[in-house]
């Protein structure tokens, strides 16, 4: 049996969780799990459901067949596979952290993504890159080449047919015509301290203010310097008796596992936009995820 995914967003309306389950009913499908929410505040409603095509019902057929339910409650729906990966683009500079752990978790299986291409401005990581026998693009940023810089990135992001780049500690800022065009298919990753402590060296900044929480945030990029909506956050907690470096590493930790929970909602489509913030549904029960994921 082919196991599936429906994402369903629209205005709430009665009805929508009955002409679903009474549509993937009569389609011989069955339910597996099934999440939903009702924004009261907007009106919005979001409902993602997985299940499995018991009589092999193709993808295309779903979606052909669920029209008239998409225009009776004006959704926007998408139907997906689970077992498919999502192509996916890391972005490194010269903290390595992020990308070392997105790399360890790909090679166990842990972070079912296809990861088609590292594309860093600096060389550090291109030989534990190639050694995973994945592409790596040397694309130097700056002032003057930034146009030519952000076309390159583009042509490996269409040439690999990428669906989702993430910027493991990406030192550069993008700019808003790429991030328009990329709109909700781009994540960072990066401290909590903003807009406290900026600059090169926050942690210490955090460290002579006495800080007793490290946290980190992954983010939807925008063209808003890192005010995009929220996907993933926590903390950790630090006393007195830490020194500055305890507070890079405990947040570099942190960070790790903050954008691999990022990456994991968004590539099994447990992410959706709500305005300035984001709806995420938690794992289905059983899913490595929900045992393992940071």
């Amino acid at each position: 049996m082919t196991k599936f995914a429906l994402r369903v967003q629209c205005q709430s309306r009665r009805g929508i969780v009955a002409a679903v389950s009474a549509y993937l009913a009569e389609q011989g499908c069955n339910i597996t799990d099934s999440a939903q929410f009702d924004d009261t505040e907007t009106g919005n409603f979001f409902m993602r459901v997985s299940f499995q095509s018991e009589e092999g019902r193709g993808l295309d057929d779903l979606y052909a067949g669920f029209a008239d339910i998409r225009a009776q409650f004006g959704m926007d729906a998408e139907f997906f596979d689970e077992a498919v990966k999502h192509k996916v683009v890391i972005m490194v500079s010269r903290f390595g952290h992020c990308l070392n752990d997105l790399l360890y978790r790909w090679r166990i299986g842990a972070l079912p993504i296809d990861i088609v291409a590292v594309i860093s401005n600096h060389m550090e990581y291109q030989k534990v890159v190639v050694n995973h026998d994945i592409p790596f693009h040397c694309i130097k940023v700056t002032r003057e080449n930034k146009p030519e810089a952000e076309a390159r990135i583009m042509q490996v992001v269409e040439d690999t047919g990428a669906e989702l780049i993430v910027l493991a500690r990406y030192m550069q800022i993008l700019s808003d015509e790429m991030c328009r065009k990329m709109s909700g298919r781009i994540i960072n990753i990066h401290h909590s301290f903003l807009p406290s402590f900026k600059g090169a060296n926050p942690y210490k900044q955090a460290f002579e203010r006495g800080v007793k929480l490290i946290g980190a945030t992954s983010h939807y990029v925008t063209a808003d310097l890192d005010e995009g909506p929220i996907i993933e956050q926590d903390i950790i907690r630090v006393t007195h008796a830490q020194s500055p470096d305890d507070y890079v590493s405990l947040g570099r930790d942190v960070e790790a596992q903050v954008f691999a929970r990022a990456i994991h909602a968004q590539i099994h489509g447990r992410v959706f936009l709500n305005g300035n913030k984001t709806v995420v549904f938690p794992p289905s029960p059983g899913s490595y995820a929900s045992e393992r994921m940071g």
